[in-house]
């Protein structure tokens, strides 16, 4: 089964917009969300605080 280009569009964008608040690299990003299996919002947010926090 193909991926669907719109949703890989939106989880794309999605991608950047949270790097861009976050202030990390989109790599950070999709490394999150490989690790976690989830590409929800909230779950990433509460990683990336989790990570910050180890710093």
């Amino acid at each position: 089964m193909e991926p669907d280009p719109e949703a890989e569009a939106r989880l794309e964008q999605e991608i950047a917009s949270l790097a861009k608040r976050h202030r990390v690299s989109p790599a950070i990003i999709r490394e999150i969300i490989r690790r976690s299996g989830s590409s929800e919002k909230s779950s990433i947010e509460r990683e990336l605080q989790k990570s910050k926090a180890r710093r």
